[in-house]
């Protein structure tokens, strides 16, 4: 299963009573699958994965691949500690997810062989795709990730730190090693800015943040990456993604918060984040508002 394109993570809407809004992330996920999402990753960081209880997980992914109905593929999130991330592996495989993105375990920080452990576990679980998370305390050497890679079902590796000596590193390893194809893509937050240094190592593939509630710029700079057109480029990098960093990184956890209520700024009532995240400030929503009013302009939409 080949993912290509903007890989679109939904956010996870909840209602006036902190509930699961079903009817909201149905049309989330299907507007955000209209607009030309190349995979939907559901239940992920940015769908608040850390919040849902295993009810709600398991409604939330039953919901993403309803409303995909088969047009690309759904990666449910799973992760946290190894008997719950196997429970959730489950779950995701029997709502029908086409493959999991397997985050860090929770907390705990553990070796390369830890951790290596760990993913094989939870890979044995299901016969699904896994894609592997490097990010916080799953930090892997190239050793692990080329063992990982043998297996069959363990088909990517989502790089959240950007450390970009030990990538090379783990890609070379890999690509040396593994008799299968093997994906890599650029996991950081707000990903786009660091496009261009992660085309540098060949990683082409990203998640975007920014299509769950400005798909038009997500795709208009997807375009100017992929077909070459660096003044565009430079104008949404410079415009539009590095104000939107520097507004993330004002408060932790607005990586998410901004973009939930970005998706609330475009017409979509998706509710607030749960605890811990808090959500914008009225000055940040101003802002924010801002940065997609000039977004949007250079986009063209």
């Amino acid at each position: 299963m080949r993912l290509d394109g903007v890989l679109f993570f939904p956010v996870t809407p909840f209602d006036a009573d902190g509930d699961l809004a079903e009817p909201a992330l149905a049309r989330h996920v299907a507007d955000g699958v209209a607009a030309g999402a190349g995979g939907v990753f559901t239940a992920c960081g940015t769908g608040e994965f850390n919040a849902l209880d295993p009810g709600e997980y398991t409604r939330v992914v039953s919901i993403a691949v309803a409303a995909t109905a088969g047009r690309v593929p759904v990666f449910a999130g799973a992760g946290g500690p190894l008997p719950a991330a196997k429970a959730i592996a489950r779950a995701a495989a029997a709502q029908g997810a086409d493959g999991l993105l397997l985050m860090p375990p929770y907390l705990v920080s553990g070796p390369p062989t830890g951790l290596v452990r760990y993913v094989r576990e939870v890979a044995a679980t299901v016969d699904l795709p896994v894609v592997i998370y490097q990010r916080g305390t799953a930090r892997f050497s190239p050793a692990a990730v080329a063992e990982l890679a043998e297996l069959p079902n363990v088909v990517g590796f989502k790089d959240g730190l950007g450390d970009f000596d030990l990538l090379q590193r783990i890609i070379l390893t890999v690509r040396r090693s593994a008799g299968k194809d093997f994906t890599f893509f650029n996991g950081l937050p707000t990903a786009e800015l660091t496009v261009p240094a992660y085309r540098g190592l060949g990683v082409s593939l990203y998640s975007s943040a920014v299509f769950a509630f400005a798909p038009e710029i997500a795709l208009a700079f997807y375009k100017a990456v992929t077909s070459g057109d660096e003044v565009l480029t430079q104008r949404l990098l410079t415009g539009f993604y590095l104000p939107l960093v520097d507004l993330r990184d004002l408060v932790p956890g607005y990586a998410v918060s901004l973009v939930k209520a970005g998706v609330r700024l475009r017409g979509l009532e998706v509710g607030g984040v749960r605890a811990p995240l808090v959500d914008p400030a009225p000055e940040h929503l101003e802002s924010l508002e801002r940065i997609i009013t000039t977004g949007l302009e250079i986009a063209g939409a």
